[in-house]
């Protein structure tokens, strides 16, 4: 769940009353500095027009810091080349904080959950689903209509174990979440495959579905969240996540995380983002290896 998973910023505070020392590699307290991806809306994009670049700029605001990203694809090595690394003076680290990582995930500290969402099944309207309302209705389908569906999934995402542990995999059409192409998007599954016909609706992960149904130009889709099932998990907490060690940063994120509540709600209600209550010991989301 790439597309869960993922989705970035990076930082430095000013934080001497927190004791970071300004001369230790990645301490600089000059800015609230964020890896992220180019081109991964709706959670960040080099216009920073995501809204996960929305939220870090909230964030730095609060901290009266200027914003600054290190951009690198989210794919194999983002963490390795991004929050991992030094900069060209090997002075200090490129960035300091990742946004949208799944709660738990064991690369780095995460903070306390910010959002949590699930995957939604998403299809074009007048095309033979209206009568779907939920997952049991999709999968319990007529096997006529059923039969003849092309479903569009990202590889290894559990839409992928879903369709598959239904008897759908026949009508499954896979999509790589791994990508060696810079100008391929996750949301290019609804906003092209999908609004043009070549899908007839899509497993794909909520702020995702969210966004691109309701931007397809000319077409009317809608959205389903999808709930969880033994041994299939959509549901995912999402947080900020530091380098081991960075103790003092994570307090200062979680603290941002408590006083930007409301205006982070506005934020994921601007993007349509499907919205679950947050609950404690989410298990952290399924992600590559970013070594």
């Amino acid at each position: 769940m790439l597309t869960i998973s993922l989705r970035m910023r990076r930082w430095v505070v000013l934080l001497i009353g927190l004791g970071l020392s300004a001369s230790a590699p990645g301490q600089d307290s000059s800015a609230f500095r964020v890896c992220a991806d180019p081109n991964n809306l709706p959670l960040s994009s080099k216009n920073e027009d995501g809204f996960e670049n929305r939220i870090a700029e909230l964030w730095a605001k609060e901290l009266g810091l200027p914003l600054e990203y290190t951009w690198f694809p989210q794919r194999r090595g983002f963490i390795r080349n991004t929050l991992k690394a030094l900069n060209e003076s090997g002075s200090e680290y490129k960035c300091d904080v990742v946004m949208g990582v799944a709660s738990g995930y064991d690369r780095l500290m995460t903070t306390k959950p910010y959002y949590r969402s699930t995957y939604a099944l998403v299809y074009a309207k007048a095309r033979n689903l209206d009568s779907v309302k939920s997952g049991d209705d999709f999968i319990n389908l007529n096997p006529e209509i059923r039969d003849r569906l092309r479903i569009g999934a990202f590889t290894p995402t559990p839409g992928v174990k879903w369709l598959a542990r239904h008897g759908m995999t026949e009508q499954m059409v896979a999509f790589s979440a791994m990508s060696g192409d810079p100008g391929a998007y996750p949301g290019e599954i609804i906003e092209k495959e999908l609004a043009g016909g070549r899908l007839d609706a899509a497993v794909i992960w909520g702020p995702m579905a969210g966004f691109f149904a309701k931007r397809a130009s000319g077409v009317e889709m809608v959205v389903i969240p999808l709930d969880s099932e033994p041994g299939i998990q959509f549901d995912f907490a999402i947080s900020a996540g530091v380098r081991y060690g960075d103790s003092d940063r994570k307090r200062v994120l979680e603290e941002l995380i408590r006083k930007t509540a409301v205006p982070m709600e506005a934020i994921f209600a601007a993007y349509n983002v499907p919205l679950l209550d947050i609950v404690p010991d989410t298990d952290p989301a399924a992600l590559p290896d970013d070594d």
